[in-house]
């Protein structure tokens, strides 16, 4: 028999609503039943393409003895983190107090009848393991907590009061602290103290891509001609796209690698991940002029729109597991990949199957990712690919999360507007992307953070909404000089700064939990500095000081935090020295900014916006005044060099 969660839209939670255990959604009848039966409350969050948190549902949720214990004696509450960031914020924060460590999914909070929490974990084994780190199982812990509340342990209760006094308490930030270039020499520093030299990227594993620290890079490159910049920029991505962690044969990258040559990776794809690459590949290829990373960034786009989208409206994850185990549907025995390749006619299968990493042994568990270690695609992959696709195409794909978030559609709709500028079919696509995502998430005045396809949206938009989808409007408007867009993306502003903004602090949610919004890229880029890049495009377009204002108040508010630690806040100093070195607009009529788009986003310097007016050519302008004036579009890289 399901319990509660049938009723619920979010993926998730619908994934558990045939478990053993009796969930509540996130409801106030379920804390108000708490209080009055006197039980212990169990909140578990996660996402629908978690890994662990299927091994969760199967070892744990999925156990009669597990389920019976919580039945018994707890209130037990499902949250999908995707759906509701504000309470996975504020519980992520209760997990890095109790534990002096991140968290990660599933999250598994233990609480007070009174809601107030006492313990925190991510995945909990089933049983305990003598001399494991793990530490206790869930069914040892979940009878000593339920023991201890029945007997109302007076230490626990302390202990929860204590908690509780801490997360009410809210630290000030360090004296501001002046905003200058040095700031990068301290980035760099860091930078380098991290990044693998062999691989690209950073640490060793697992290794996630970190594309707003490489974004960042690319900004210094582009202004500084730092060379170091440059080929940390070029390894990384040239290492992260040779198959393995990216995907060769549908296209689209996975969320990361869990070892260091980028080979071998948790299955599942978040549409978070897939925009900021699609962007930044893009971004590279304008720079370095390496075809490769053009036809990367074209591949994660166009796998969104063919597996991932419908009515112009993007899904926002598939999993990793398929018929019961991670990975089956991205993998390839040696046999099936030889008889394939031999029934249709190739002579040279030893070398081809070498060349792709294809052996009997596997290098994954016994099968094989198919990965190019040259980083470049042989004549024959485009047709071998063709059938490596066929060979999938009869397995069972991956389960997908067809929730649409505001937040997640806009990155990747400011980055097809950005890949729309060297081929106009991703701006036409891009175009129809954003009519679509605003006609369903904007309603009667209101913004909304994320819905199921096809239903009407219910939770009301965060701070990254407003700021992701804001500058998707901004590149709008950049690439079709479309005024609606520019309007939207003001509207949104002032929203954001009404709701979320007081004296240089943002919060993330205002609502429920009101919780402070972060200037760390940590799952993707702080909303905090998407904001920032909001409010400065805004203030040089609009011509209006204000919205420079508060982007500045935002950054000298954090500059003390950020400037020690650049390395964990990358976009936000990406945008300290945009405001630092100054925004240049390029201003012509609308023939000329539409027929030589391609032209002005390969111009050098990365902090440049475009404006229709009605001169005969190309004036290039800053923030209060304009510097020259060209008919050659060949010298605006050199006029704005001068400009500064």
């Amino acid at each position: 028999m399901s319990n509660r969660l049938a009723k619920e839209d979010s993926p998730y939670l619908q994934q558990h609503k045939d478990n053993p255990v009796d969930w509540y959604p996130w409801t106030d009848e379920a804390f108000l039943k708490a209080k009055t039966e006197n039980k212990a409350i169990f909140i578990s969050i996660g996402y629908s393409s978690c890994h662990w948190c299927h091994v969760m549902e199967e070892t744990v949720f999925e156990n009669k003895e597990c389920a019976d214990i919580l039945n018994k004696s707890f209130i037990c509450i499902k949250v999908d983190r995707e759906e509701r960031p504000d309470i996975d914020k504020h519980y992520q924060e209760v997990h890095m107090m109790l534990n002096r460590r991140s968290g990660g999914w599933p999250t598994s909070i233990f609480c007070t009848p009174e809601n107030k929490p006492f313990f925190a974990g991510t995945y909990i084994p089933p049983q305990s393991r003598t001399g494991s780190s793990e530490g206790m199982g869930f069914i040892e812990l979940t009878t000593i907590i339920a023991d201890k509340i029945n007997s109302h342990d007076k230490k626990l209760f302390e202990n929860a009061d204590e908690i509780e006094q801490f997360l009410q308490h809210k630290e000030q930030p360090k004296q501001a602290t002046v905003l200058k270039e040095d700031f990068i020499k301290n980035f760099m520093l860091q930078v380098k103290s991290n990044y693998d030299t062999k691989n690209g990227g950073f640490s060793n594993a697992p290794k996630f891509p970190q594309v707003n620290i490489l974004s960042t890079l690319l900004s210094i490159d582009r202004i500084y001609d730092d060379v170091s910049a440059k080929a940390i920029i070029l390894n990384t991505l040239t290492s992260m796209k040779k198959g393995g962690m990216y995907d060769l044969i549908d296209g689209g990258f996975c969320r990361y690698s869990v070892d260091s040559m980028w080979k071998v990776p948790h299955f599942e794809k978040m549409l978070y991940d897939n925009a900021l690459l699609c962007e930044l590949y893009t971004q590279a290829y304008l720079s370095y002029e390496d075809a490769t990373f053009l036809q990367t960034a074209k591949e994660i786009a166009d796998f969104w729109f063919n597996f991932m989208s419908e009515d112009n409206l993007f899904y926002s994850a598939s999993d990793a597991d398929s018929e019961g185990e991670e990975g089956t549907y991205f993998v390839y025995t040696y046999d099936e990949v030889y008889k394939i390749l031999s029934d249709n006619g190739y002579k040279n299968i030893d070398s081809m199957m070498q060349e792709m990493e294809v052996t009997p042994h596997g290098n994954f568990e016994g099968k094989n990712i198919i990965r190019l270690e040259s980083g470049v695609k042989p004549e024959y992959f485009e047709d071998v690919k063709i059938l490596l696709q066929d060979l999938r195409n009869k397995r069972e794909y991956p389960f997908i999360d067809k929730k649409i978030q505001t937040s997640w559609s806009g990155m990747m709709i400011k980055a097809l507007f950005a890949l729309g500028a060297i081929d106009a079919k991703y701006n036409q696509k891009a175009v129809k992307s954003l009519d679509a995502l605003l006609q369903t998430m904007y309603r009667d005045g209101i913004l909304y953070h994320t819905t199921l396809i096809h239903k009407t949206p219910k939770i009301k938009a965060f701070l990254e909404d407003y700021a992701f989808l804001g500058t998707a409007l901004i590149q709008a408007y950049k690439f079709t000089q479309n005024e609606i867009y520019l309007i939207h993306a003001q509207r949104f502003a002032n929203k954001a700064l009404e709701e979320f903004y007081k004296k240089g602090e943002w919060s993330f949610s205002n609502g429920e939990f009101i919780t402070k919004a972060e200037i760390t890229d940590n799952t993707y880029t702080s909303s905090i500095a998407v904001m920032i890049d909001l409010l400065l495009s805004l203030g040089i377009l609009l011509e209006d000081e204000k919205y420079t204002h508060f982007a500045f108040k935002t950054l000298e508010y954090n500059s003390y935090e950020f400037g020690r630690k650049p390395v964990y806040s990358a976009y936000m100093l990406n945008q300290s020295l945009r405001y630092l070195k100054g925004e240049r607009i390029i201003k012509a009529n609308q023939d000329k900014l539409q027929s030589n788009a391609l032209n002005m986003i390969k111009l050098k310097y990365p902090f440049i916006q475009l404006k229709q007016n009605d001169e005969k050519g190309y004036m290039v302008c800053g923030e209060k005044s304009c510097f020259a004036n060209t008919l050659d579009i060949q010298d605006l890289n050199s006029l704005i060099t001068n400009s500064f």
